[in-house]
């Protein structure tokens, strides 16, 4: 069985309507499977998301496509 590099993601963004869908999205389009999730609202305006994921494709160029999103503040 091929074994899978897992990464950690961390992303800030504004908590809007959509804004949680928009990200899961664009990681699932963009080869994403996610092993664990776990986020929080501060600030009652900010979400908190910790993914560890694994992917078929290249790792730096979802964080790029996620980081375009109009919501994202910033991806650690």
């Amino acid at each position: 069985m091929n074994e899978q590099t897992q990464y950690q993601l961390v992303i800030k963004a504004y908590d809007k309507l959509g804004a949680l869908e928009r990200i899961l999205r664009v990681i699932r389009h963009r080869g994403g499977h996610i092993k664990s999730m776990q986020m929080q609202t501060v600030e009652n305006s900010i979400l908190i998301m910790t993914l560890i994921l694994t992917t078929e494709r290249s790792f730096s160029t979802l964080q790029n496509q996620v980081a375009k999103l109009e919501d994202v503040i910033v991806i650690e």
